[in-house]
């Protein structure tokens, strides 16, 4: 290759990458600010800002030991999916939305452990009161935003503006409201009958902050809770039958798969019903790079194995887990390298876990459509 060709190749490998960079860039500086809900996925600390309670394993280390160096409340060895999503836009972390002395003006994280879709009367009115354990619902965690409003802008019309210009990501909500009757041991026969209830109650939060000036809504269906070591050591007696391949409680897995259809039926009309106001609302898929986790783990780069806890009680059970010494409780230690485990303490990801389905969310192929493509059409 003459020196000329040289200078040319590079020349334009220069261009390429200027052009990478400013898409890239461009694409980074599209969202003023994203605003964030959910329950202990997605908990950047709500949990502890006021302190942290005795009896909380999941505000001591090793959480947050991978990237932090110390726990933030978040319920897991580092960073989750909405702190990936926020980095690589280009925004900052976001606080806990009750955390004193923070700033808002780049967005806030409602979400707070035990979170559910629905409010806890309704537990309640179904005798499941002693068995919901919720410190803000969705539809509290809308009104921690409303209430904030006056924090973060002079005017409500500012604070419209603001939310078109911003990211809402809303859950995953339900995890914790099928956690109600399934661990009061009721046949989940029972159980299915509150996925209507728990997603016409997510369409209603969606519906709310739509009236809020959200127009880009990214809505997480839930996780296949059959393959986590917490139901299979909880159910282990009850299952009736077991993945072949996954080891996952298929019955449990059912469960899942028939509320994150319901859920995509309900964004199906949700969107329709906005499409002439410009609302985008993604569907933002959990279920399947778990099961992905599960069945082709070196794929991932985690170690081949069936479910199985990081951080756990070594020695006691197949899957890690035990309720009587969690994750961060006496007699629990961490594995050595979390970043090849999917499952941290059996109820959450690790880091790693959560940074493939962040990336799938925001390039696919995890969400539909996803986060980034849908901002570059527009």
């Amino acid at each position: 290759m003459t020196r000329r060709s040289q200078l040319s190749s590079a020349c334009v490998l220069l261009l390429l990458i200027v052009l990478l960079a400013g898409r890239q860039q461009a694409a980074a500086k599209k969202y003023a600010a994203i605003f964030n809900f959910g329950d202990s996925l997605v908990d950047a600390g709500n949990l502890v800002v006021d302190g942290i309670p005795d009896y909380l394993a999941t505000a001591k280390l090793p959480y947050g030991m991978t990237y932090f160096g110390y726990p933030t409340g978040r319920c897991s060895d580092g960073r989750l999916v909405v702190d990936f999503i926020a980095q690589e836009l280009g925004l900052p972390l976001l606080p806990p939305s009750k955390a004193k002395n923070a700033t808002f003006h780049y967005g806030a994280n409602f979400a707070i452990t035990g979170a559910t879709a629905l409010d806890r009367e309704y537990f309640v009115a179904k005798g499941l009161g002693k068995t919901i354990w919720s410190s803000g619902s969705l539809h509290t965690q809308i009104k921690w935003l409303q209430e904030m409003k006056p924090k973060i802008c002079k005017s409500p019309e500012e604070c419209k503006d603001l939310f078109r210009r911003s990211l809402f990501i809303v859950g995953e909500f339900g995890g914790n409201d099928y956690n109600s009757p399934l661990f009061a041991f009721q046949p989940l026969e029972e159980v299915h009958k509150f996925v209507p209830d728990i997603v016409d109650s997510i369409g209603e939060g969606i519906e709310k902050l739509i009236a809020e000036g959200a127009v880009e809504l990214v809505v997480p269906g839930v996780l296949p809770i059959g393959c986590f070591p917490v139901y299979l050591s909880i159910f282990r007696k009850q299952a009736d039958g077991y993945g072949g391949k996954s080891g996952c409680i298929k019955d449990l897995n059912t469960l899942s798969w028939v509320h994150n259809v319901a859920l995509q039926r309900k964004i199906a009309q949700l969107r329709e019903k906005h499409a002439g106001a410009g609302v985008r609302i993604m569907y933002a898929d959990y279920y399947t790079p778990a099961i992905q986790f599960v069945l082709h783990a070196e794929k991932w780069g985690m170690l081949k194995q069936k479910p199985r806890a990081c951080c756990g009680a070594p020695g006691v059970g197949v899957y890690n887990f035990n309720l009587t010494s969690k994750c961060g409780e006496p007699g629990a230690y961490s594995c050595e390298d979390p970043s090849n485990h999917w499952s941290w303490d059996g109820i959450h990801l690790t880091e790693a876990a959560y940074g493939h389905i962040a990336r799938g969310w925001l390039y696919g192929p995890f969400a539909e459509p996803a986060i980034v493509e849908t901002r570059n059409h527009q």
